[in-house]
């Protein structure tokens, strides 16, 4: 580890003596060849001379311009000013001539002209307009039936992983648009993966702002990291698509098949995808989303949280996503449709999603449980098998009568059908290794849920700038259903090690819940100044909801119809609440203020069916804000923001009914729950050079929660534990994180380096036994990465880094699960003649054994495949992969909350080799262009 610091501090020196040998530059002034008057702000761009991509650029400040840490070579430089023709002149800098002087560069108006022969350079292949960086297509050179992943390759500043997942000026791209619109949701390797490179006309890079922001143009600071895709007009009539076909050892396979229609506005697309690789979709970010919509949870900005999707029975149930544990089977479908017309007033967006998936594996959990004065281990394995299936169905209409007024109106359907089936075998030892317990439990549960959304939005902007009135109402409905079975047997030893006792329990259980929610809010934004404005809004929440939860015991029948009433409720809900709220902004030259507040007051009744008993709640929730902003430049800026809430007990930590789920850990409800209060502060520093593509982030956040909501635990003697929800006074909890990098390319050799840093935690308190117990929890982590991409030719990216973990608690301070790690990972691919292509990557995992598990982890995956290309424009292709060569993928985690320290390891993908063999074909615009 000391060879690897060591290294480390010696390349970043030599970097930093790289940096320094560009000492090249350029300087000049402009005018206007009549009048001879200073053109400031013209903008002033150092090309390359052998293919015009832009190298460097500035502005022309009180006349004069000068261009800095140039390398040697052939260059162009180009100056534009609105109205004036550009003008173009050729240089060279090299050992002999550093710098470059243009003296005073004279610009002529287009009016001007007539018979002089103006030199026009190319297009510019970067042009900064406001917030937005545009790149065009046609200044950077890509390989026939090249992506636009792989043009997006080509694009100063963004870097693409091997995983398709998009890095923009230093922060994650989420979302790619087509012309504007969303392509399939918004995953953005369905575009990237999928659409050609030579459809596009220009790529967009810009933050996209709140839709609140964009009607009103007060800029609340929300913005996310977006690339839209401008497609060639001639491009925009034809079809193409991919035929993937993939067939290996064990049994492994993955099959795909793409296709896209396009005509004028028109876009129709279908997919289909089925394998058991892991890959549950067509993008990177599909194993997260694949269960999203059957997975949601309703609030009212500052209401009770309650009936969530899933689970409402108290029975394990399968939420639909993959995160590697286990084998799954995934089959997935989809139809995607949209178009515009009357003069691209009105618009539709529609997509239709179907898919299943099935996971079989196993887990291993080893848990360390800390009480006062002792502890007790516990060994659980775990089979499980799970299989979703789900439906959605979601359009979306927009009107633009004018330009002045905007109406959208969307609906979304959801129908998902789940079944979860786990067996469990779990022994618990005391701390001198005596048997304290062991436990065999079998759950099924089979579930049905029903969601749709509605919501309708119109705003509309008045003459006088800033002021505007919006309107939305959104209607939400989720049906659940489950049932399944519980059967457990337990066995206590008394301090000896003996059989002290047994328990059995043969349940049926059923569960249903509804809820029904109507939410409006009216927005109007006011400026008094042209600096300064407000924002006003009013919302009404009308929240119903229903759930009820049986648990039957086998009578002497041999039926499930003894109703276990200490296990069962049926509740309704009826809660409404009023919303208001103003928030003013300031904003002048580089500085955007944010401050105001929301405050809602809340009226919550709930009734229990079965013994007519009411609770009622009325509260006043407060959300206080204050932001404030300051851009150094378009690239270069700094944000600090604050909120606090007001978080109120869910539905499940207030009810009083006890869940048997684990008979081992009892969960009761807590209908005294008061509501705590958590202050945030947030900061971030973002800054952004185009040409060098260097990137420096910076952001943190830090919080504090009063009065916080916390676990109260009890343990008896035989290991089994009580959980109740309980308000912490005199204690505060906290959370915190930090996240910083610095990118740079590396001159001459062209080489992108990065490093950075980050640190996450939280300090938690909770009670065991009656007794405060306090836990932190921090890992810090650094690294260090290089990337290179040379088109057709090779590209490589490696990095590595430590971490450090410290997971303790005060109960056992001696025992903790402090302890180190190490994380690398690396690959490369190679372009050779006759179209092979061969490629690698490895990663590489290390977890130090710490006080609290005794063995470390080591894992290391590596790939590898060999790819041959047929046809001139290489639409078809034959490859052999293998999948961890060396056969050592593990699953492993190793986490701590409250007084548990818990390991697990699970079954999941190992080594396997693949056959596949991809079609690309393409009809568009007449066909593919010619090379």
């Amino acid at each position: 580890m000391k060879i690897t610091f060591l290294a480390v501090i010696i390349l970043c020196l030599s970097t930093v003596s790289v940096f320094a040998q560009n000492n090249y530059s350029v300087k000049g002034s402009v005018a206007d060849t009549a009048s001879n008057s200073q053109l400031t702000n013209t903008t002033i761009m150092v090309l390359a001379a052998k293919d015009s991509i832009l190298q460097k650029f500035t502005r022309v400040n009180n006349g004069t311009f000068s261009v800095n840490n140039l390398k040697k070579g052939k260059f162009i430089l180009l100056a534009t000013y609105p109205g004036y023709a550009d003008y173009v002149e050729r240089f060279t800098l090299d050992s002999a001539h550093t710098s470059h002087d243009f003296g005073h560069i004279k610009m002529i108006l287009k009016s001007q002209l007539l018979a002089e022969v103006i030199v026009k350079a190319k297009v510019a292949a970067v042009k900064i307009k406001g917030d937005t960086t545009e790149f065009n297509a046609a200044a950077f050179t890509v390989q026939p039936n090249a992506k636009v992943e792989d043009l997006l390759k080509e694009l100063p500043g963004i870097q693409v992983d091997k995983d398709g997942k998009i890095t923009a000026q230093g922060q994650t791209v989420n979302k790619v648009l087509v012309d504007g619109e969303e392509f399939f949701g918004d995953d953005p390797t369905l575009v990237t993966k999928n659409l050609r490179a030579d459809m596009v006309d220009k790529v967009q890079l810009y933050d996209k702002k709140s839709d609140q922001a964009s009607f009103t143009g007060i800029d609340d600071g929300v913005k996310d990291k977006t690339i839209n895709i401008k497609l060639k007009e001639d491009k925009k009539n034809g079809y193409f698509g991919k035929a993937d076909a993939e067939g290996g050892t064990d049994k492994y396979y993955q099959e795909q098949l793409m296709f896209n229609r396009f005509k004028g506005k028109q876009k129709f697309s279908a997919y289909g995808t089925i394998g058991n690789t892991g890959k549950t979709g067509l993008g990177w970010q599909d194993n997260s989303k694949y269960g999203s919509a059957g997975n949601m949870e309703f609030s009212d900005d500052g209401g009770v949280y309650f009936y969530g999707g899933g689970g409402d029975d108290g029975l394990d149930s399968f939420n639909g996503q993959y995160n590697g544990q286990g084998i799954p089977l995934a089959r997935s479908g989809g139809l995607h449709y949209d178009t515009k017309w009357n003069s691209d007033k009105e618009s539709i967006n529609t997509n239709y999603k179907i898919g299943s998936l099935n996971v079989d594996g196993t887990r291993n959990t080893q848990t360390q449980n800390n009480l006062p004065q002792t502890f007790f281990n516990s060994n659980s394995d775990q089979n499980f098998h799970n299989h979703i299936f789900r439906q959605k169905l979601d359009a979306t209409y927009q009107l633009k009568p004018d330009t002045s007024s905007n109406l959208k109106i969307s609906i979304d359907g959801t129908t998902k059908s789940t079944i979860a089936d786990n067996d469990y075998n779990t022994t618990s030892l005391r701390a001198d290794s005596t048997m304290l317990n062991s436990n065999k439990r079998s759950i099924t549960n089979s579930g049905t849920q029903k969601i749709l959304n509605a919501s309708l939005f119109y705003n509309k902007k008045f003459r006088k700038k800033g002021r505007s009135f919006s309107v939305s109402i959104n209607e939400a409905y989720n049906e659940n259903e489950n049932k399944g079975f519980l059967n457990s047997e337990i066995d206590y030893f008394n301090t000896a090690g003996q059989l002290d006792s047994m328990q059995k329990i043969d349940q049926y259980k059923t569960g249903l819940s509804k809820s029904s929610i109507l939410n409006t809010n009216i927005t109007y934004s006011e400026p008094f100044t042209k600096s300064f404005a407000v924002v006003l809004n009013y919302g009404l929440n009308i929240n119903n909801g229903r759930s009820d939860r049986r648990s039957f015991n086998k009578s002497a029948t041999g039926q499930y119809d003894d109703l276990d009433e200490s296990l069962s409720n049926n509740f309704k809900l009826n809660q409404l609440s009023n919303q208001f709220g103003a928030v003013f902004n300031y904003k002048k030259n580089k500085t955007i203020i944010n401050f105001g507040s929301k405050v809602s007051n809340v009226n919550f009744k709930q009734i229990d069916e079965f013994t007519n008993n009411t609770l009622t709640r009325n509260f006043v929730n407060w959300y206080p804000q204050a932001s404030f902003q300051y851009k150094f430049s378009q690239q270069r800026s700094f944000s600090v923001y604050y909120n606090g809430n007001t978080s109120q007990p869910s539905i499940d930590q207030i009810q009083p009914v006890r869940v048997n789920t684990d008979p081992l850990n009892i969960t009761l409800g807590n209908p005294d729950l008061r509501p705590s209060f958590t202050n945030r502060i947030s900061a971030y520093y973002n800054s952004y050079k185009v040409i060098s593509g260097q990137s420096i982030w910076f952001g943190g956040s830090y919080s504090r929660t009063i009065n916080p909501i916390v676990n109260n635990v009890t343990t008896d003697s035989t290991g089994a534990s009580t959980y109740q929800s309980s308000n912490l006074k005199g204690h505060q909890t906290s959370n915190m994180n930090f996240n910083g990098s610095f990118n740079q390319k590396i001159p001459n050799v062209d080489i992108n380096a990065g490093i950075g840093a980050s640190m996450n935690g939280s300090n938690y308190f909770n009670l065991t036994n009656n007794q405060l117990n306090e836990t932190k929890s921090f890992t810090y982590g650094a690294s260090l990465r290089f990337s290179k991409y040379k088109q057709k030719k090779y590209d490589f990216w490696t990095g590595a880094g430590p971490t450090y973990t410290i997971n303790s608690s005060s109960l056992q301070k001696n025992i903790n699960n402090n302890g180190r790690g190490f994380n690398a990972y690396g690959g490369f691919n190679l372009y050779l003649p006759a179209k092979f292509q061969i490629g690698s990557d490895a990663n590489y995992q290390y977890n130090a054994a710490t006080q609290s598990f005794n063995q470390d982890f080591r894992r290391t995956t590596l790939n590898a495949s060999i790819t041959k290309s047929f046809m001139k424009d290489e639409s078809l292709k034959l490859s052999i992969s293998g999948n961890d060569l060396l056969n050592q993928n593990t699953g492993y985690s190793r986490t701590g909350s409250a007084n548990i320290l818990t390991q697990e390891r699970y079954t999941t993908i190992k080594r396997y080799f693949m056959l596949s063999l991809v079609w690309d074909f393409n009809h568009m615009g007449g066909g593919a262009p010619k090379k």
